[in-house]
C-alpha cells in the first residue's frame, strides 16, 4: 500500500512537473519575444522619428524643441550644448544610439523612457520616448502570464491525478485479488481477469510463481507427513521394546540404565518430530502442560546422564504454571535451554527458577558474550564457548520458531557475577495457573 501510494504519488508529480516546466518555458519564450519584438518596434520608430527631427531643424532651425506622436524631441545647437549638461546631466556623456532611461514625473513618481542620441558637429539630438504606458501593458502581460502557468499547472495536476487514478486502477485490483487469493489454499488464476498488457503479463508471472511456490510448499508438507510417519514407526517400537526390557526383574543396574537412556533418548526423539511437525504446518497445537512437571523431568533426565560431572540441577519457585500448548513443544524448547546449560557449565549448579508468567534457566558457566547474545538464536550459529562440543546450532533456532509460532519470548543475558540466564516467557492468553 506505501508503494502504491509512491508510486501514485510520482505519476501525479511527473505531470505536474510536466506541465509547470512547459508552461513556463513557454510563458518565457513569449514575454522574451515580446519584449524583443517592441523594443524593436520602439526603436525603429525613435530611428524614424529623430531622423525626422533632424531634416525638421534643418528646414526650421528657429524651432529647435518641438514633439513628433508621443515622441518629444529636444534640438540643441552648438552654442548651447553646455546648457545639456545642466538641464540633462544624464543625457551629455552618451553617445549616439538608444538607450533605457529612467526619470521623476512632475508628480514624483518615477517613469521609464527611451531616449534616442544623435550628436553632429552642429546640433545635437535628443528623442524621448514615453515607456509608461509599454510599462504598464507590460506588467498586465506579466500577470497575465503568471495566471497562466498557475492555471496550467493546476490543469496538470488534474489531469496527472486522473492519469494516475487510470493507470493505478488495474494494479489495485491486482494487489486485491491477488490478497483474497492468499486465504485460501488454492490460489486464483489472475492473468484470466487482466487485458493481455504489462499487468496481465504482470499477473501471468505471478500465477507462474504461485503454481511453484504451491508445488513446493506441498512437497513440503508431504515430506514432512511421510518423515513423521517413517520415523514414528521405528521410534515406537524402540519405546515398546524398551518398556518390555524395563518389565524383567533380573536386570542388573547397569542394563538398566542403558534402557532408561535409551527410552528418554526415544522420548526426546518423539517431542523434536512433533514440535518440527507442528512448525512445518504453522499451526499451534492444543494441551494444557505443567510447566513444573515437565522441568522436573527434564533436570531429572540430564541428572541421568551427568556420568560425575560436579553439577547439581534443582528446580525454584511456585509449581503450577500451566501452558496451553502440547506436552512436546514445552519439551523442546524449554529442554534446549536446560540442555545448553548443562551442556557449558563444567561445575556449579543449573537453576530451573519458575514464575508466575515466565521460566528462567540459570547457571553458573563462563558467561556469555554480546556478540553471542544478539546472535545466540541465529540458525547455525555456535557461541564461543561451543570448542569441539556436538550440535549443529540449531537447537536455539528451533526454541525461537516455536516462540514465534505461539507468541512466547525467549531471550538470554549474562548472569552476575558469570553465567547466562534464559528467559522463556509465556504469552498471557495461554497461561493458566493451578
Amino acid at each position: 500500500m506505501r508503494y502504491r501510494r509512491q508510486l501514485r504519488s510520482r505519476i501525479i508529480l511527473a505531470f505536474v512537473l510536466l506541465g509547470f516546466g512547459l508552461t513556463a518555458l513557454f510563458a518565457w519564450a513569449t514575454n522574451w519575444t515580446r519584449n524583443r519584438v517592441e523594443n524593436q518596434l520602439v526603436e525603429d520608430v525613435m530611428n524614424r522619428n529623430i531622423t525626422e527631427a533632424a531634416r525638421q531643424y534643418e528646414q526650421n532651425p528657429d524651432n529647435p524643441q518641438f514633439a513628433v506622436d508621443q515622441i518629444r524631441a529636444y534640438v540643441y545647437t552648438a552654442d548651447k550644448f553646455d546648457s545639456v549638461q545642466v538641464n540633462w546631466p544624464e543625457w551629455y556623456g552618451l553617445r549616439d544610439g538608444i538607450y533605457g532611461m529612467t526619470g521623476v514625473g512632475e508628480n514624483g513618481e518615477p517613469f521609464a523612457y527611451k531616449l534616442a542620441v544623435r550628436k553632429t558637429p552642429t546640433a545635437w539630438f535628443f528623442l524621448a520616448y514615453d515607456m509608461s504606458q509599454a510599462t504598464r501593458g507590460e506588467q498586465q502581460f506579466n500577470r497575465a502570464i503568471y495566471a497562466s502557468v498557475f492555471l496550467f499547472t493546476l490543469l496538470s495536476l488534474v489531469v496527472g491525478w486522473w492519469a494516475a487514478s487510470r493507470v493505478m486502477s488495474p494494479v489495485s485490483e491486482l494487489a486485491n485479488r491477488l490478497k483474497q487469493s492468499g486465504r485460501s489454499s488454492e490460489p486464483e488464476n489472475l492473468a484470466s481477469h487482466f487485458p493481455d498488457d504489462e499487468v496481465g503479463q504482470l499477473a501471468e508471472a505471478l500465477d507462474d510463481y504461485a503454481e511453484r511456490l504451491t508445488d513446493v510448499v506441498q512437497r513440503d508438507r508431504e515430506f514432512n507427513a511421510d518423515v513423521s510417519h517413517e520415523l514414528r514407526t521405528p521410534l515406537a517400537v524402540i519405546k515398546g521394546a524398551s518398556e518390555l526390557l524395563l518389565s524383567r526383574p533380573d536386570l542388573d543396574d547397569k542394563t538398566r540404565n542403558r534402557l532408561l537412556r535409551i527410552q528418554r533418548a526415544e522420548q526426546q526423539c518423539t517431542d523434536l518430530i512433533s514440535a518440527l511437525l507442528l512448525l512445518s504446518r504453522n499451526e499451534r497445537g492444543h494441551g494444557a502442560t505443567d510447566i513444573g512437571k515437565a522441568a522436573e523431568q527434564l533436570l531429572d533426565a540430564h541428572r541421568a546422564q551427568l556420568g560425575g560431572k560436579p553439577l547439581e540441577l534443582r528446580i525454584e519457585g511456585e509449581r503450577g504454571l500451566v501452558v496451553d500448548a502440547p506436552e512436546a513443544a514445552v519439551a523442546v524448547a524449554l529442554g534446549n535451554l536446560i540442555g545448553n546449560a548443562v551442556k557449558y557449565t563444567t561445575q556449579g549448579e543449573v537453576i530451573v527458577r519458575l514464575g508466575p508468567k515466565a521460566v528462567e534457566v540459570i547457571d553458573s558457566g563462563p558467561g556469555l558474550s554480546a556478540e553471542d547474545a544478539a546472535k545466540l538464536f541465529q540458525r547455525g550459529y555456535r557461541g564461543t564457548h561451543a570448542g569441539h562440543s556436538q550440535g549443529g546450532g540449531i537447537g536455539l533456532s528451533i526454541v525461537r520458531r516455536l516462540c514465534d509460532l505461539y507468541g512466547w519470548e525467549v531471550s538470554v543475558r549474562p548472569g552476575e557475577p558469570h553465567g547466562v540466564i534464559a528467559t522463556l516467557a509465556f504469552d498471557a492468553t495461554s497461561l493458566r495457573t493451578t
